[in-house]
């Protein structure tokens, strides 16, 4: 395991910090002791952000997002880490130098922090994703759960080792730390989203609609909402993205499958306009032999028939019976 120094010997020029910091090969991407996700709906709403997360702004290879993975913050403190339950990064190769998939992501090797952050609320998480903003009425007491289910649910940060220091909240990593500009709250068991921005260095809560909770991320061009339907077979209220004509982006599943049922209303549409042109011609020819039925019995002969309407000789025989 990589120790680190109070101080790095460096040479002119100095070494960079690939060589002379740790990485994400050094740090361990999980701890044993750390409990695991409360529910699958820490896998399934994560999952959801990443795959309707299009962006004009940035091409796919220039976007990384992390579920549940340790986001390190503090050289100081190497061994000090949060794991937010989704965070977006723009600006960043997809893969760790561009080569490889990332275990963690070591803010001092990366020179970018995340850019939105979602902390999805657990039994007993609310003061650690909240700081002073937590309301316990709201965020917590909803909580259908044992206060022994509480505890073994709560996420425990690694303590460094080399220092006796407490490490600071979530809250405080985000604002003060990384200044992550935008900050989402999600309650799963309440449906209730809190949207905060960063402003002045420090966090803004934003007024929503609480009949339509929706932000807008003018940087992305994209913005963030409650939408109520089914995903991967559960329906309820999700976090996803939409935009800027206020529509749902879809999810490559959906795309595919909104897709066929375009193809299929397209081939639907194509047989009744020919079931509407092969009625129609037999609306024309019908009233065309009515016509020649009509001159034939005046007194006119198949010749004279045949120059007024325009058909041959032998046409107009075929239509008089």
């Amino acid at each position: 395991m990589f120790q680190l120094t109070a101080s790095i010997q460096q040479i002119d020029p100095p070494l960079p910090p690939r060589e002379t910091l740790p990485t994400m090969y050094d740090l361990p991407s999980e701890d044993p002791e750390e409990p695991g996700l409360p529910d699958e709906f820490h896998n399934l709403q994560p999952e959801l952000l990443s795959r309707t997360f299009r962006c004009r702004c940035y091409p796919p290879h220039q976007v990384f997002s992390g579920t549940d993975m340790n986001l390190y913050y503090d050289v100081r403190h190497p061994k000090w880490h949060k794991r937010p339950d989704w965070f977006l990064v723009v600006g960043v190769p997809r893969l760790y130098e561009g080569t490889d998939l990332r275990a963690s992501y070591v803010i001092w090797q990366e020179g970018v922090s995340p850019f939105v952050v979602v902390e999805l609320l657990s039994p007993g998480t609310a003061k650690e994703d909240l700081g002073k903003n937590a309301h316990s009425e709201v965020e917590v007491a909803a909580l259908d759960l044992s206060a022994e289910n509480r505890q073994s649910q709560t996420p425990l940060d690694v303590q460094d080792t080399e220092s006796k220091e407490t490490p600071p909240s979530k809250w405080e990593v985000y604002e003060q730390k990384l200044r992550v500009p935008y900050y989402v709250v999600l309650s799963r068991y309440t449906n209730k989203v809190r949207f905060f921005k960063l402003v002045g260095g420090h966090y803004q809560e934003q007024t929503l609609n609480p009949e339509q909770p929706k932000v807008w991320i003018s940087e992305l061009e994209l913005g963030l909402g409650l939408w109520q339907g089914e995903y991967e077979g559960v329906t309820r209220q999700w976090l996803r993205w939409y935009d800027a004509t206020a529509d749902w982006i879809p999810t490559d599943t959906e795309e595919e499958r909104q897709q066929k049922e375009q193809a299929r209303a397209l081939a639907e549409q194509e047989r009744q306009q020919k079931e509407q042109a092969r009625a129609l011609a037999e609306q024309a020819e019908s009233r065309l032999q009515q016509v020649v039925l009509n001159l034939l019995q005046s007194g006119m002969d198949a010749e004279q028939v045949a120059r007024l309407t325009g058909l041959s000789a032998e046409q107009v025989q075929n239509f008089n019976p």
